[in-house]
């Protein structure tokens, strides 16, 4: 199997005291990610536990986190105190955040962790482990990785890929070298396992899995939901409202629950990894915080699995998607008479088009120079040979 880009980034940190804390949906491969660093770590003064596996969990119940740390020294045959722990779904012990606590502080034990959900992780973590762990993000494949996994890209273009890469000029070319590629993974979304399959009725069986067992492991492990049939429908009313601003009256109002209800619902999704919510762009926090919101789906394989969309909306949450890893995502909205899809980090604007026009070009400009944005870009999913156009393939 082939290595994430995340698992350069963690190796770097393999020897800083901090626990590495690895979150994201299910099934995008964050044990795979954590097997590697394990099998490539020379050292015998390692171990691994499975908190699926309650057999796993037996060490973790002792009261006195002494004799924890004296079972590792058994079970790696060392007497050292630096102890490389690797630990899969530490959500399924939530107790195990203050032994992670006791172990860092009086033994320098390094542990490396996976969890499935940010809306747990981020309620078992604030205090417990403050100062003494780095929370890394595990999203499906962007489509660079796709080529990788897919042997269209070389480990070192992987690794040296980032954002000034997604606004060089491009040959048509180029652009045909990858269109299909970028049509599959725009189709059938990032879950590594997808991705490596070439079927197309596999894929969408694989991408069943993954819905259900969202269904029937993350809802029920980490909610209190009574009746998931209400979420599933909450969910389904989403699709068409994939990248228009929410209105929460409105779908309240259709599903028949409270605003208050409508609101945990979506918190609980994108703590789950599951959506993707922008604020609205402005030089002021407060008014971001404060505005209404657009949403996308984490991947596009899973959106089109739940319902129909057009072929604007899928797009845009591609390409949300894909922006995301470079860095914070807003859009631009006046009173619903203006609009810029995307901003990056304050400070970069993109109008997302199936076909950009010269017209696109010179609203966007206006646009952007109004709310004073200098670098703007159209990404088009067809070639197009205008100014400041970028395509999806290579973001």
């Amino acid at each position: 199997m082939k290595k994430r880009k995340l698992y350069y980034k963690l190796i770097t940190f393999i020897e800083h005291k901090n626990a590495l804390i690895v979150t994201g949906m299910r099934q995008v491969g964050k044990t795979t990610l954590l097997k590697q660093i394990y099998d490539n770590l020379k050292i015998s003064e390692k171990i691994w536990f499975n908190l699926d596996n309650p057999l796993d969990q037996l060490i973790f119940e002792e009261t006195d986190y002494n004799n924890i740390f004296r079972n590792f020294q058994n079970l790696t045959k060392t007497n050292k105190n630096r102890i490389y722990v690797f630990i899969d779904e530490i959500q399924n012990f939530p107790e195990i955040t203050r032994i992670i606590k006791y172990l860092i502080d009086h033994y320098g034990v390094k542990f490396i962790v996976t969890g499935s959900s940010n809306f747990y992780l981020k309620n078992l973590f604030p205090e417990s482990l403050s100062g003494r762990k780095f929370l890394f993000h595990l999203a499906p494949l962007s489509f660079q990785e796709y080529l990788y996994f897919n042997e269209k890209k070389t480990k070192e273009e992987l690794l040296d890929f980032n954002y000034e890469s997604i606004i060089k000029p491009q040959s048509l070319y180029k652009f045909k070298l990858y269109e299909q590629d970028y049509n599959d993974y725009l189709n059938f979304g990032g879950f590594p396992e997808v991705v490596l399959t070439n079927d197309i009725d596999t894929k969408k069986m694989i991408l069943g899995n993954i819905l259900t067992s969202f269904f029937e492991k993350d809802i029920r492990l980490l909610s209190d939901y009574k009746d998931i049939r209400e979420l599933r429908d909450f969910i389904r009313l989403l699709v068409p409202r994939v990248g228009s601003m929410l209105d929460i009256t409105k779908l309240s109002v259709e599903l028949g629950i409270t605003r208050v209800k409508s609101y945990s619902y979506l918190e609980f999704l994108q703590g789950t990894y599951f959506i993707r919510l922008l604020s609205k762009f402005s030089q002021s926090i407060d008014k971001s915080i404060a505005g209404g919101k657009k949403f996308y789906f984490a991947d596009t394989g899973l959106l089109k699995l739940i319902g129909n969309v057009n072929d604007g909306q899928l797009f845009e949450n591609a390409v949300v998607n894909q922006l995301s890893q470079f860095g914070d995502l807003s859009f631009y909205n006046k009173r619903n008479t203006a609009e810029i899809d995307i901003i990056l980090n304050n400070e970069k604007a993109f109008e997302v088009k199936l076909n950009a026009t010269i017209y696109d070009y010179e609203r966007l400009k206006k646009l952007s120079k109004k709310i004073g944005i200098k670098n703007f870009y159209l990404v088009s999913l067809n070639y197009k040979e205008i100014k400041n156009v970028i395509y999806p393939m290579f973001i």
